[in-house]
């Protein structure tokens, strides 16, 4: 007997994410509970031997659990707060993956978590205005004041914060994969556009933005400025790249 699944199924919003979340609780947290919890029923069995006036003395557990125990836990708590991070990032790609999905409207296809060599890309559009690489940056707001993020089409500076050029470079570096890939599986040059989306973020888009090759967005207007573009992809080679991309996520993902 057999599956009577042929193909491995196309990958969801941030399930790299997913994983990786797994991996520290299952794997990473509870190998370091299992240490403390472990660790403590010895010492309980101990103080239970010494309550009953049995010979063996609890003292020496006693450090032992509170050795194990304050290093264990202060691994806990960095797979916390990691986790903390990793489920932000996750809950970003999957909103901004279901802004996405409604351009499926208008004839567009959505691709999510394509993997690469040790990187991801977040999410791909293929639609007839191009091939778009979205990257997605789920940056936490400050309590107080406005949440703006200034792109001056090179770098981007988060309210009064010290500039950071490395989301765009990422989008970019993932938009010329994308290209490479795609020519390789073709041998058709398809063009893509970076963008990089900022959930819960007003983008202040500067006068130099205007000739940068890269989009810098919150992702609820991302739909509309897919959806507005010119087009300059036929129905032909939209289902061209998209056959071709899916086969590689499907063959990538066995």
């Amino acid at each position: 007997m057999k599956s009577p699944i042929k193909d491995s199924p196309l990958r969801n919003p941030a399930e790299s994410l997913d994983k990786q979340i797994n991996r520290l609780i299952n794997d990473d947290a509870m190998t370091h509970l299992m240490g403390i919890a472990i660790v403590l029923i010895l010492t309980i069995l101990e103080w239970w031997r010494w309550y009953m006036e049995q010979p063996p003395n609890p003292i020496g557990y006693s450090i032992i659990f509170l050795i194990v125990a304050a290093y264990n836990g202060y691994k806990i708590f960095k797979i916390k707060k990691k986790l903390k991070y990793l489920r932000q990032g996750r809950d970003g790609e999957k909103v901004v993956g279901q802004y996405l999905e409604t351009l499926r409207e208008s004839g567009a296809k959505v691709f999510h978590d394509v993997p690469g060599q040790n990187f991801n890309l977040d999410h791909v559009v293929i639609a007839p205005s191009g091939i778009y690489v979205i990257e997605t940056k789920t940056y936490s707001k400050p309590d107080k004041g406005r949440s703006s993020i200034v792109f001056n089409g090179k770098s981007i500076k988060l309210n009064s914060g010290a500039r950071d050029e490395k989301p765009i470079i990422q989008a970019t570096a993932a938009s010329t994969w994308l290209v490479s890939l795609l020519k390789e599986s073709t041998g058709r040059k398809f063009e893509t556009k970076p963008v990089v989306v900022f959930p819960g973020w007003f983008i202040e888009p500067t006068s130099e933005s205007k000739g940068s090759d890269v989009w810098v967005l919150n992702p609820k207007a991302l739909p509309s400025f897919i959806a507005n573009s010119k087009e300059i992809m036929s129905d032909e080679e939209v289902n061209m790249a998209s056959y071709h991309l899916s086969r590689y996520i499907r063959s990538s993902s066995k």
